[in-house]
């Protein structure tokens, strides 16, 4: 780990430490003790189970993203293989493993690494898919916010409107670009060869390859069955994901529907904007309190049930994404191989 990114793994622990504190500060654990004893433990688990769909779903999206890549013929005129839902949604556990217990998102590094070996798919290519995923997902969070404020009736605005404030103009954006530049693919390419024109040769060619492969990881957008497919897909895996905050709400007796659900969900998402701990302690529990707080719930019910969805949404995936890690064999230095193969390649 380099000192850029201890430093920014500090400031983020250190964030995630104010945002705890906040939270046990206004603790009550006798009360907060008594809602998580009387809470369901059987619809909590099925909650848990559940959360599986919406994983499965979400690497069908990325199919969607990453089709194009088996569809062209490759050099040597041999299709890659076009992997299963089921290893999709394999590497999608390993990657939220990842970001679930390592610092600066690194399950996306591992889920990209693990696709390029698997698949043979270049490492920029696969890079750009995720990305595209990222932006969807914000996109969506900010659907949801608007849905559940205008129609919900929510008197949770003042809360999070400096997140929307802040989140909207970034993803709006940043999809306009990716979709801009996946549509007109050749201007993409002219901005990058007169930039790489300024640079000596050794820099030049490797970038020039890296962007390459970026432009074609943006060809699903091009495509408007795949662009589609991901975006539907987008909102059903994060409706999925609502569902489940919505059951361990069910388990805990809590006074709330399912727009508050898709609220909490598009606040919460969009406040992984803020560096945090890995799994984004803290800071995840401060915003569900917050908007449940503010629609009524008793705070040391919001406590409870936070830390609760929380370790629902956390704990499953991440000890799948550990036992397909182990089962595979894998390990750390497979970020190392996966990027001086990358290396290699751009030589």
């Amino acid at each position: 780990m380099t000192r850029r990114q201890r430093i920014l793994t500090l400031i983020g622990l250190t964030i995630s430490a104010v945002f705890l504190w906040n939270a046990f500060t206004r603790l009550n654990p006798t009360e907060a003790l008594g809602y998580l004893r009387a809470a369901n433990p059987l619809i909590i688990a099925g909650a848990a189970i559940w959360y599986f769909a919406a994983v499965l779903v979400i690497a069908l999206r990325w199919r969607f993203l990453l089709r194009p890549a088996w569809r062209e013929p490759a050099p040597n005129d041999a299709l890659p293989t076009a992997p299963t839902p089921r290893h999709l949604m394999g590497l999608v556990s390993v990657g939220y493993m990842g970001n679930n217990v390592f610092p600066l998102r690194a399950g996306e590094v591992i889920r990209i690494a693990l696709t390029q070996r698997d698949f043979k798919i270049p490492f920029a290519r696969v890079t750009t898919t995720v990305l595209v995923e990222r932006i969807l997902d914000g996109i969506v969070m900010l659907t949801f916010i608007l849905v559940a404020l205008v129609f919900g009736g929510l008197p949770a605005a003042e809360a999070i409107r400096p997140i929307a404030i802040f989140a909207a103009p970034v993803f709006v954006v940043a999809l306009g670009v990716f979709v801009y530049f996946a549509l007109h693919p050749d201007q993409l390419r002219r901005l990058m060869t007169a930039v790489t024109s300024r640079l000596p040769e050794r820099l030049s060619a490797p970038i020039r390859h890296l962007s390459g492969d970026a432009i074609d990881g943006l060809t699903a957008l091009r495509t408007p069955a795949d662009a589609l497919g991901a975006i539907l897909f987008s909102y059903g895996s994060w409706m999925l994901e609502a569902t489940v905050y919505y059951l361990v709400a069910i388990a805990f007796g809590m006074p709330v529907d399912y727009l508050t659900m898709l609220l909490v969900v598009g606040v919460v998402n969009l406040a992984g904007l803020i560096p945090a701990s890995p799994g984004q302690f803290g800071v995840y529990e401060f915003f569900v309190i917050i908007i449940l707080s503010a629609v009524g719930v008793v705070e040391s019910q919001s406590i409870a049930y936070a830390f609760s969805v929380h370790l629902v949404i956390w704990l499953p995936v991440t000890l799948v994404g550990f036992y397909i890690l182990w089962r595979r064999g894998l390990g750390w230095n497979l970020l190392r191989s996966a990027r001086e193969l990358e290396k290699q390649k751009t030589a």
